[in-house]
């Protein structure tokens, strides 16, 4: 399962380098997709997310903020605190990963076929459930 999770991974990144963001890393990923589900994110909440020690995450967020896909607000509700939110180029790079990830489906359709597909949904839908 952990090499299916990996190859699916490393095709949706190549599908997001081919669409022109080539200064990407595979580990931005910890940071982009988050955040393309729900944007304005403290770093904290990432790294948990991504079961990641705040410096290593703090690390991605510096390199993401200085290649100009994330930005950092204050927080509204704790002026200590900041937010990581995308810039337009982060949601344009995170728009990328949306169409790499439908590729990585229509692929899956392919190979697996209609009801190979919703097996194979309903089995992780257990596994995540006992999880």
């Amino acid at each position: 399962m952990a090499r299916a999770q990996r190859t699916l991974g490393q095709r949706i990144f190549d599908g997001v380098m081919a669409r022109g963001f080539s200064d990407q890393r595979f580990a931005h990923g910890h940071v982009m997709a988050p955040l393309n589900w729900q944007d304005g994110q403290r770093l904290t909440d990432l790294a948990e997310g991504a079961a990641m020690a705040p410096q290593s995450m703090n690390e991605l967020v510096d390199d993401l903020v200085t290649k100009g896909y994330v930005e950092r607000r204050p927080d509204p509700a704790d002026r200590r605190a900041k937010l990581i939110y995308l810039t337009d180029r982060g949601r344009a790079c995170a728009e990328a990963g949306w169409q790499a990830a439908e590729e990585s489906e229509r692929h899956l359709d392919a190979l697996l076929g209609a009801t190979g597909k919703k097996r194979l949904r309903t089995s992780l839908r257990r596994i995540l459930g006992e999880l």
